[in-house]
């Protein structure tokens, strides 16, 4: 069973319908105890950091995702779950503290003239990591949805699984041993974004 973590994000039901379409058994969970006998959680997202980790840590996940976690056991974050995943992010002078997996902070894209904040729409993903799993199956210049004026910026680049250019090269994904983060929307980026999760699924056989 995988766990789709559920705390009132935009976004939970196409994730949710993208895991079945892989053949992942999911179960939408709310409570901390429900995640104890998952094979892997997703942690998805839409909307503001602060509205994220304080939603989790309202309803216990916060800690309950960071004790997963530790049991080496896949997860993956989605959009603002890959940012909730680092220290701090600067999105609405947020005062909220994030689950510190990955040393970093969030920040804006810099206005630049002719670019539109947000990204919304396909973009590329370079593969840095060609030994992720992720990514197996996947070709380097592959397009993926993306819909973020904020993005992560790890302090040790060996995380960065993926590299994308808006404006700026950002890390699109990161990766470290049982983590898996994307800042774009696999359950949206039609098959790239299926065989993604079908990898990720396939980590928790």
């Amino acid at each position: 069973m995988i766990a789709l973590l559920d705390y009132d994000s935009g976004n939970l039901r196409s994730v949710q319908k993208a895991l079945l379409k892989v053949g992942a058994d999911v179960k939408v969970v709310r409570q901390p105890d429900e995640i104890k006998d998952a094979r892997a959680v997703v942690l998805p997202g839409v909307g503001a950091f602060d509205d994220c980790v304080n939603a989790l840590q309202k309803q216990d996940l916060l800690e309950a995702a960071k004790e997963f976690i530790k049991t080496g056991r896949p997860f993956l974050g989605i959009c603002v779950g890959y940012q909730a995943l680092f220290e701090k992010s600067e999105e609405f002078n947020s005062c909220a503290a994030g689950l510190g997996l990955f040393g970093g902070k969030v920040v804006r894209f810099q206005n630049q003239p002719g670019l539109k904040i947000p990204q919304i729409g396909w973009n590329q993903i370079q593969i840095t990591r060609e030994d992720c799993p992720l990514y197996k199956g996947i070709k380097s210049g592959s397009y993926v949805y993306f819909v973020h004026s904020f993005f992560p910026k790890p302090n040790d680049l060996r995380v960065v699984a993926t590299e994308t250019s808006y404006g700026e090269t950002f890390a699109s994904s990161v990766w470290r041993d049982n983590v898996y983060a994307t800042q774009f929307h696999p359950e949206k980026s039609q098959n790239i974004g299926l065989q993604l999760l079908k990898n990720f699924v396939g980590l928790a056989a």
